[in-house]
């Protein structure tokens, strides 16, 4: 990386900035997500990103919402841009080390989804209102996941848009996606007056379609 194309880019402060959001994030950002963050207008942001992608600091990845129109892009540090000390925080590193842990002491897949289902349950039970698809997106919104939710025939089609888990579910896919799985389905099982949802297939990130979940109404959730 030619370090004169870095000082020069970081040289100027809303870049420096854009940078110190991008190096201390779990997951890709979307220009308009940062431009909320400091409070820019997107297109002012979308520039600058594309100033630090032309100096190799950001990589930019399209994302497919499902629906007709141009893909949203995201934005990541580039591999081998400096940190500048500004690494993610230290709950993804304990994230990662507990992970690992559990490959060596044997977890499988069960395991993962037994334990994301106990605690999609009782997430679900501190969401007092709306449907179980409801109930989800809420979940998924508040772990990061940007859910899109649409209408699919005789159900429902939640899009996970973005995956806060992606570099510890392509380092441990079994564990994590499984784990994820388990979260939804704990998520749509029966709470209060909510009827709960059959989750009738749930595709992670090595399937063909992007990550999503449909739910058909139920009150299992045997998928």
């Amino acid at each position: 990386m030619d370090g004169l194309a870095v000082l020069q880019a970081l040289g100027d402060e809303t870049r420096y900035l854009l940078y110190r959001e991008l190096a201390g994030s779990p997951r890709p950002l979307g220009a308009p997500q940062l431009a909320e963050r400091l409070g820019l207008h997107a297109n002012t942001v979308r520039m600058h990103l594309e100033r630090m992608r032309e100096a190799g600091l950001v990589d930019v990845e399209p994302v497919h919402r499902g629906t007709v129109g141009r893909p949203q892009h995201v934005y990541a540090l580039a591999s081998g841009a400096p940190g500048l000390d500004f690494d993610p925080p230290a709950h993804a590193i304990l994230a990662g080390l507990l992970a690992a842990m559990a490959e060596r002491l044997g977890a499988d897949s069960t395991d993962a989804e037994e334990t994301g289902r106990a605690w999609g349950r009782e997430a679900s039970k501190r969401t007092r209102s709306g449907t179980c698809v409801d109930v989800l997106a809420k979940q998924l919104t508040q772990l990061g996941f940007d859910p899109s939710v649409e209408a699919d025939g005789d159900g429902t089609r939640v899009t996970f848009l973005q995956c806060p888990f992606r570099d510890l579910a392509e380092a441990y896919p079994e564990l994590v996606c499984n784990l994820h799985r388990g979260i939804c389905a704990g998520a749509l099982e029966p709470v209060g007056g909510n009827t709960g949802g059959n989750m009738e297939h749930f595709a992670t990130l090595y399937d063909h379609d992007p990550c999503h979940v449909r739910v058909v109404a139920g009150s299992s959730t045997t998928a």
